[in-house]
């Protein structure tokens, strides 16, 4: 008959509390290697933009992807198609009004993976304080060695979401623009060892 000593009948549950900590690996969003792109109509053809300034960490479990999760604040202002007049009016109270809401984010509620690779990511998407339950697909595009001496990279591809303006209260110029806006995205993120955790949503 085995006996458990008083010593690790004190510790085992000390270990089944830290354990899950390390289920997950934590990235940082690399903006400078990342892309969130938008297309919209303008009368007969289509406008294309980006925003230039975001954030955000990404949790991935590898053994059970529906834990893995996302969080990305994006800074409305960064709004740039490549015209400084356009843009301006872009970040006015006509549209996107970056004074009052000066920030779009998401916040992922679940992770699906559909196939091998290809991933459905639902959360809760607010812009111009308006927060929807939106879901889009995205591919999986594995880790790789980073440029750093030890770091990783891990990457998704082919983002991609179609969401209709009126719903966030954006109705600027109807008729003229398009009422749906599609997105693409593209994501690198570094890994993060634990004690920089902490710093990763700066």
């Amino acid at each position: 008959m085995h006996t458990t000593s008083p010593f690790l009948r004190l510790l085992l549950p000390a270990l089944l509390l830290v354990a899950p900590a390390f289920a997950a690996d934590n990235y940082k969003i690399d903006s400078v290697h990342s892309e969130v792109g938008f297309k919209i109509r303008h009368l007969v053809s289509k406008t294309s933009g980006r925003f230039t300034a975001f954030h955000g960490t990404i949790s991935v479990d590898p053994k059970d992807l529906s834990k893995s999760s996302v969080e990305v604040t994006i800074e409305a202002a960064s709004i740039n198609t490549d015209n400084e007049y356009r843009d301006k009016d872009l970040r006015s109270e006509k549209f996107f009004d970056v004074a009052k809401y000066p920030t779009i984010t998401f916040k992922s509620t679940g992770v699906k993976e559909v196939s091998k690779g290809k991933l459905e990511i639902t959360g809760d998407f607010t812009l111009h304080g308006v927060t929807k339950r939106i879901s889009f697909p995205i591919t999986s595009l594995g880790t790789v060695p980073g440029m750093k001496p030890g770091s990783t990279v891990i990457g998704f591809g082919d983002g991609a979401l179609k969401l209709n303006r009126h719903d966030f209260g954006i109705s600027a110029l109807r008729g003229m623009l398009g009422d749906d806006v599609d997105i693409s995205l593209d994501v690198e993120a570094v890994k993060q060892a634990p004690e920089a955790l902490a710093n990763t949503k700066k």
